[in-house]
């Protein structure tokens, strides 16, 4: 094999690594290296005695990777028909919290700095006016997702006491999110009552001791159960919160800021409606049906806000000033937009007509169709999407979908295809579908579908 400092100086005036350090093209080297032994040991590769020859291919190697080499984080189509996909990021931003996000990123900015009195200032400023103009609250904070909304809760208001749930709520999220899991970790002691199908407020009552410190609901946001069944209403929990001086915390999950249906989308609870039924704290997610970035948003009474802000642990989960800086922008427009359903990517996305989606079906078909050739079976179809992220999962939304079959590539294959042009669909009944609930513009199919 070659030194390491031969093949350096091969490849440093090669169109490649302009511009790049040499600690970098000394590390591709060095795999280089050690791919090119393994493959002699192993007889994938010959060997030579000519060391140039060697020379040689260490540099095609290493060239080959530069021109292959991509950031880690890649834009992807989304054709799945999942609004807010987990896998694939969530909510798309509004242009206003991009616009932000740039120019956070571009220059310093008020993070924690009061222009009025030249003192520092408290992050939260940024966006607690927004979030209690919106919510009815009388304060508000934010942390990094709502899981961690609903630990600093607890650990705030509830370590090493118990806080009553009904069995009915006990609710598991996408990765492995355990609500009593997370009680565990925070040091409050769960108190289960009720049944799976039924509680009732006697459970709760029943339950109410001298170590209770407060009384809890979460949103089956990611599951119904239907049937045989009973809950308390928040309105009725927060009566008895109130009559025994204790507080009633709601984990709302997705957490819709105005009511879905006036456009034409199911019913989900809107969280200044759970304020005003009574709730002293109710945590919810930045990025689902609010449609803004990752974030956990906690709104409630101002003496339990401030005393979560004065616990340590919200500084180890607090937000940064990229997220802040969208998520002002993003309540922005919930407080001044005259179409909030167009200006919220999110909502846009699902609320689009049937009509809609099908012309632009048509003419993703026919791209699609020039792009893979007449041995494809591209067809529009008649489909169904989903909203994702758990939020309303007994819904679905009408949708159309380009469904595409081949009598000899499997439709893993298909998908596979998709995949390498950074397209992703999904697969059922034996067939790879590319849902346009997702996609608003066809064109993107020509742009990645580069033709042979």
């Amino acid at each position: 094999m070659p030194p390491v400092d031969e093949c350096l100086r091969a490849i440093e005036n090669g169109p490649h690594a302009q511009g790049l350090s040499r600690a970098h093209l000394k590390r591709l080297v060095q795999q280089a290296l050690d791919g090119l032994r393994a493959d002699v040991m192993a007889q994938r590769t010959s060997g030579s005695d000519d060391r140039s020859a060697m020379t040689a291919e260490i540099v095609k190697r290493v060239e080959l990777a530069l021109a292959a080499d991509e950031p880690a984080v890649k834009p992807l189509v989304n054709a799945t028909g999942v609004v807010l996909h987990t896998n694939l990021g969530r909510a798309l931003l509004a242009e206003p919290a991009i616009e932000a996000i740039e120019q956070a990123a571009r220059a310093p900015l008020n993070l924690e700095f009061n222009l009025q009195t030249g003192e520092r200032g408290d992050r939260d400023d940024l966006v607690e006016p927004q979030l209690c103009a919106l919510t009815g609250a009388e304060a508000a904070t934010v942390v990094n997702n709502n899981a961690a909304a609903v630990l600093l809760v607890l650990n705030t208001l509830a370590a090493g006491r118990e806080v009553i749930v009904s069995r009915g709520e006990l609710i598991e999220i996408g990765g492995a999110f355990r609500i009593p899991d997370v009680m565990s970790r925070s040091g409050a002691r769960l108190r289960e009552v009720g049944t799976t199908n039924r509680t009732h407020r006697a459970d709760y009552a029943n339950a109410i001791g001298p170590d209770t410190a407060l009384l809890m609901k979460v949103h089956p946001s990611n599951y119904r159960v239907v049937g045989f069944t009973s809950e308390v209403e928040l309105k009725e929990l927060a009566e008895l919160g109130r009559e025994q001086g204790i507080d009633v915390v709601e984990d709302l999950g997705a957490g819709a800021l105005i009511d879905l249906s006036q456009f034409g989308l199911p019913h989900e609870p809107v969280v200044a409606d759970r304020i005003a039924a009574g709730a002293s704290i109710v945590t919810f997610s930045g990025d689902k049906l609010l449609g803004g970035p990752q974030s956990g948003l906690i709104v409630g009474r101002r003496a339990l806000i401030d005393r979560l802000k004065a616990n340590p642990l919200k500084r180890a989960l607090r937000c940064d000033k990229l997220t802040l800086a969208a998520l002002d922008a993003t309540l922005r427009i919930y407080l001044r937009s005259g179409d909030i359903a167009d200006a919220i990517p999110t909502l846009r996305l699902l609320g689009r007509k049937p009509s809609e989606l099908r012309t632009v079906a048509t003419q993703a078909c026919q791209i699609i169709l020039e792009r893979l050739g007449s041995a494809f079976k591209v067809e529009v179809t008649d489909s169904t999407s989903e909203i994702g992220s758990g939020a309303m999962p007994a819904e679905s939304l009408t949708s159309v979908a380009v469904t595409i079959t081949h009598p000899s590539v499997s439709p893993e294959a298909i998908a596979a295809m998709f995949r390498r042009a950074r397209i992703i669909g999904r697969i059922s009944d034996d067939a790879f579908h590319l849902d346009m609930r997702t996609i608003e513009d066809p064109s993107v199919f020509a742009v990645q579908l580069k033709a042979d």
